[in-house]
């Protein structure tokens, strides 16, 4: 199982950098063993086309190293924290993709403008508080995550796997790591789509909620009808 996560975690980092969601090094994807306890995750720095599944790190889900000779990624306290808070989320994806990271630099909320971002989330994309400078001082990864847990207390996780960190960039996660590559990419072209939409029109509304869950539960709910 661990060998099939490492391959996968590896295949995963690959195809954020190949989708051009994480240019250079600047992004990190991680997977969960719920039955071990060990989370996988990629080495920090280390160029993604120099990477091969040996080279990935697999720690508790306190960040203790359990398995690897490289030091694992920057932000992987980050990550650690969003298992330990989030039992049904088996992977998560951070990445600086542009259009996502230039709502984060914002300061802005992806608004839900149409019915391709509500096919995916249900809602606008959430962004985190502003980081205190003592957070930020002391243990910063650890409150990046607390401070994505915080602004989840009233949404579902399972229902929005996306959110923005102001003035850093987004971290997506899924039930597996397929699922959060997928969140990544879909959050980037929303995002985009948001900005486009509106550079053509300042005063663009959000989509009315009885649209946006149409669209998300057809998908999603318990009484979904699309697809095969």
């Amino acid at each position: 199982m661990q060998s099939k996560l490492r391959q996968d975690v590896l295949a995963a980092n690959r195809e954020i950098f190949k989708r051009g969601l994480a240019k250079f090094t600047f992004g990190n994807a991680s997977a969960v063993d719920r039955k071990l306890g060990h989370i996988v995750i990629k080495p920090s720095g280390v160029p993604y086309e120099a990477m091969n599944a040996d080279a990935m790190v697999v720690t508790d889900l306190n960040g203790k190293v359990v398995e690897g000779a490289l030091k694992p990624s920057s932000d992987l306290a980050t990550h650690a924290a969003l298992y330990r808070a989030f039992p049904n989320v088996g992977a998560v994806v951070h990445t600086h993709s542009r259009f996502a990271t230039v709502f984060a630099q914002a300061g802005k909320e992806i608004p839900c403008l149409g019915t391709t971002h509500a096919d995916h989330f249900h809602g606008p994309i959430p962004i985190t508080a502003p980081m205190h400078p003592d957070a930020i001082a002391t243990e910063y990864e650890a409150n990046t995550g607390a401070s994505i847990i915080a602004r989840f207390a009233n949404l579902d996780p399972a229902a929005m796997p996306a959110v923005l960190v102001a003035g850093h960039a987004s971290f997506c996660w899924g039930e597996n790591i397929r699922a959060a590559v997928e969140n990544a990419s879909v959050l980037e072209e929303v995002a985009r789509l948001a900005y486009y939409t509106i550079t053509l029109n300042a005063g663009v509304m959000e989509i009315s909620d009885a649209l946006r869950d149409k669209h998300y539960l057809r998908k999603h709910g318990q009484e979904k009808y699309y697809g095969q």
